[in-house]
Parts: structure tokens; C-alpha cells; sequence
């Protein structure tokens, strides 16, 4: 396959970009788009140069399709390309349950298809510098958030933001999950817009996060602790500073401390997405986020949500709150 066929299904926030990115791509053409309102797929068709389509004849026009539609629809348009044997990216969460997750990882090995899943930090220069430096986190802390923007509050803050920072640590940390405590609330939305849960897995590790869309700043930042050292990350920033015995400068007094400060440059993560999409189907390259990543973020963020509704409902029976 010299060149690679790309359909775009739901052009809004997200779909917009990747059909810029598939239209910028010297490795695959946009051959169409489709929406539930044609006219808005019509819209962008005339930005990125390809045409709006119906479901049916984007399936038979393309050999892969990025399904960038709302999370309740993935399974619903993951299926259906993968049983017409095209190749699937499809955007965080995978889906909206475990079980269909576990169905679209059937059908896309029994249909020999490339499933990724569309969790970008995993393609960020943040990412590769963090793994680099630390393989063995005992503790890490992790705070997202961001003012209100009606975007996105078609799920709530933990399948919005909180699934980020929840697969960046599911790989760092290479363990199953043991429990989950959580709480949270629904501010100014109907699902819950800000969270903060507490995750101990098998190995001992334990993470603590927090996600808020409500906050009157944009904030991301993350701590690490392990044998190997400390580390602060400040994404807005783009700096990591980590204390250990392998890396940067000498600490005087320390007996042996050594400190490490970098900075990186931003790259276009969703660019890379695409590239990774494309090199394995063209080029039979690994899929860096493939379905068993996308459950396990799922997962994790199912365990949330269900341990902040159990936390709601004991406030809810002790009068500490209204339901």
C-alpha cells in the first residue's frame, strides 16, 4: 500500500485537526468526512479540500478511518469499520464500557486491523523524558486543570481530562490496579467537573490526581518519587527537574545528590499520532497505544467515576449533601 486512504467520522473540536493533519500528510490522502450535520462536514471539506460523505461511502472510499465522533458513538463506528476491514484510530476513551472495549479488541484481531488509540501524551517529548528518567515511581501526583469551556462536557471531567494523566501513569507504573478512592462533583455541567482520586496498584505504587475544568487557570504539573530520585514536572512550563545519583550537577552536602534541570521544545503530538498510525499499517511499526492501552485508561477511569458516585452517595446519606 503505497498510499494510505483516510476517512475522517465527526468534524468537530478534534475531527477538524485530524483532518488537517491527514490532509498535511505526504503519506496519506483525506479521501472524505463525515458528520451528522453535513453541512458543518461541508465546512471543513472545503478547508482540508475533501468532500463530506455518508457513512456507507466513507467506509468503501478509505482503507482507514479516524473516528473522532462522541465517546457514547465509538463503539457504533469502531465496529463497523473494523468488520469492513479498515483500520481504526479512534480518540480517547475507546469506548464507553469495558465490554465494548474487549469487543472492538476481538474484532480488530480477528480482522488483522491496526486499533490505536488516540491518547496523545503518549507521543510528547514530556513523556519520553519522563520514562526515560524513571521507571520505578512509588509515588506520583497529579494535578490538570483548566477554566470551563462547554466543550467536552458531553462526559465528564474524569473521560476529559483526568484519562490523560490516568494512561500516562497506567505506563509509567506497569502494574494492575489494586483500589480506588474518589470524590468529585458536577459544578457547571451535568457530569462531574472536577475530581480528585487516590490509586494504589499491586506493586505498592500509589498516585494521586486531580482534574478540574472549573478552576480559573490552566495547570499542569506532576511529582515522582521512587529509589531512583525526585521528580517535578511543569507541562506549561515544558521544565522537569529530578534530584537522584545518576544524572546533572552535583549537590554539595548531599553525599552523592545530583540535580537535573531540562527544558523541551513543543512538537505537534497529534502529528505524531498520525505518523505512528500510519507506520503501522504501512510499515508494520508497533502501535504505541494500542486497544489493551486504551482499557486499561478506561478501566481506570470507569474505577473513578464508580468509586466518586459511591463517595457522593455516603455524603448523600449523611446529610453532608443533596443529590
Amino acid at each position: 500500500m503505497a498510499e494510505l486512504r483516510v476517512g475522517i467520522a465527526g468534524t468537530g473540536h478534534f475531527g477538524h485537526f485530524h483532518a488537517q493533519k491527514v490532509a498535511a500528510s505526504p503519506r496519506a490522502r483525506l479521501v472524505g468526512l463525515y458528520d451528522a450535520d453535513p453541512a458543518h462536514a461541508a465546512g471543513v471539506g472545503r478547508e482540508v479540500g475533501a468532500p463530506p460523505m455518508d457513512w456507507p461511502a466513507l467506509l468503501d472510499a478509505c482503507d482507514a478511518v479516524v473516528i473522532a465522533t462522541p465517546a457514547e458513538t465509538h463503539f457504533h463506528f469502531a465496529s463497523e469499520a473494523l468488520r469492513a476491514g479498515k483500520h481504526v484510530l479512534v480518540e480517547k476513551p475507546i469506548a464507553a464500557t469495558l465490554e465494548e472495549a474487549d469487543a472492538l479488541t476481538a474484532l480488530a484481531a480477528e480482522n488483522h486491523r491496526v486499533f490505536q488509540v488516540g491518547h496523545l501524551l503518549r507521543y510528547s517529548a514530556e513523556h519520553k523524558a519522563i520514562s526515560a528518567r524513571m521507571q520505578r515511581p512509588l509515588y506520583l501526583e497529579c494535578i490538570r486543570i483548566a477554566p470551563f469551556k462547554p466543550r467536552g462536557t458531553d462526559v465528564s471531567v474524569i473521560l476529559d481530562l483526568m484519562i490523560h494523566d490516568l494512561d500516562l501513569v497506567l505506563a509509567l507504573v506497569e502494574s494492575p490496579l489494586e483500589s480506588v478512592d474518589a470524590v468529585g462533583a458536577p459544578v457547571a455541567s451535568t457530569y462531574e467537573d472536577i475530581a480528585n482520586a487516590r490509586l494504589r496498584f499491586v506493586n505498592g505504587c500509589v498516585a494521586t490526581l486531580t482534574a478540574s475544568r472549573i478552576s480559573l487557570k490552566t495547570e499542569r504539573k506532576m511529582r515522582l518519587f521512587s529509589q531512583e530520585g525526585y521528580m517535578s514536572v511543569d507541562f506549561g512550563a515544558r521544565k522537569l527537574m529530578m534530584i537522584g545519583r545518576e544524572r546533572g550537577l552535583p549537590i554539595p552536602g548531599t553525599g552523592g545528590g545530583r540535580i537535573e534541570q531540562i527544558t523541551w521544545k513543543d512538537h505537534d503530538v497529534l502529528q505524531a499520532e498520525h505518523e505512528a498510525f500510519a507506520a503501522a499499517i504501512l510499515d508494520g511499526a508497533p502501535v504505541i497505544v494500542d486497544a489493551a492501552a486504551g482499557r486499561r485508561a478506561l478501566a481506570a477511569a470507569l474505577a473513578v467515576t464508580e468509586s466518586m458516585q459511591m463517595s457522593r452517595a455516603r455524603a448523600a446519606a449523611s446529610g453532608l449533601i443533596h443529590l
